[in-house]
């Protein structure tokens, strides 16, 4: 995945790149038990989080090496994120990948390189983040608009994991979960690739409702 998002990197390699700018972000979750509507298994708790910009992503942000490690960094920016304190681990890392060209302010910005790292928790854990991300991060409505859990089920309409990746995410985040879900064994391949080819579906139907809707508004507008 990380190929796809325009080159992967060793940590070695990635720390060894002075010039660059880094950002570290991780994905916090855990194995439930909770059943949707009492009948379809949720399985696992995955989060992420609605920015500023509209755009989801993954918790974390940038790290300053000059000044602090990767997982120093990572921790701080969870802190101001999330509201707690997260002790996140060198063997939590999972890989460093270029971001996408597309990622970056100009031609001329240093190459941003992110790391990704994963962190399993207690399900009583994960709801203790969620509360603090809204009653104590500095950063909530205003970095950060809220946590998302990912809905890694499909209901029978067809809406759940496929909706959510048809949805836009910053940087490498979509290749990041695509990826980590996989790795884990959160979701089995074939519903991976099912949510996927809806997703497609989905965006294609959205890109005609915004067409539709910006007809409205300019035969609207004086």
């Amino acid at each position: 995945m990380c190929q796809m998002a325009s080159g992967q990197l060793s940590r070695a390699e990635a720390l060894a790149c002075s010039r660059c700018r880094h950002a570290c972000h991780v994905m916090l979750y855990c194995d439930t038990n909770t059943l949707l509507f009492g009948s379809i298994p949720i399985r696992h708790i995955v989060l992420m989080q609605m920015r500023f910009d509209g755009l989801l992503g993954f918790p974390g942000g940038f790290v300053n090496l000059s000044k602090e490690s990767l997982e120093a960094g990572l921790g701080r920016e969870l802190s101001e994120e999330l509201g707690v304190a997260l002790q996140i681990l060198e063997e939590d890392h999972v890989d460093s990948c270029f971001a996408p060209a597309s990622s970056l302010s100009s031609s001329t910005s240093p190459r941003l390189i992110t790391h990704f790292y994963t962190k399993k928790l207690e399900e009583r854990q994960i709801r203790a983040v969620e509360t603090a991300a809204v009653t104590t991060a500095t950063d909530h409505g205003q970095e950060v608009l809220g946590m998302v859990r990912v809905p890694l089920h499909t209901t029978k309409s067809g809406g759940g994991l496929a909706s959510f990746l048809s949805h836009s995410f910053i940087s490498n985040a979509r290749f990041q979960l695509l990826r980590t879900l996989t790795r884990l064994h959160l979701v089995a391949a074939e519903e991976l690739q099912e949510a996927l080819a809806r997703s497609l579906k989905i965006r294609a139907s959205t890109e005609e409702e915004l067409r539709d809707a910006l007809a409205l508004v300019e035969g609207e507008t004086p």
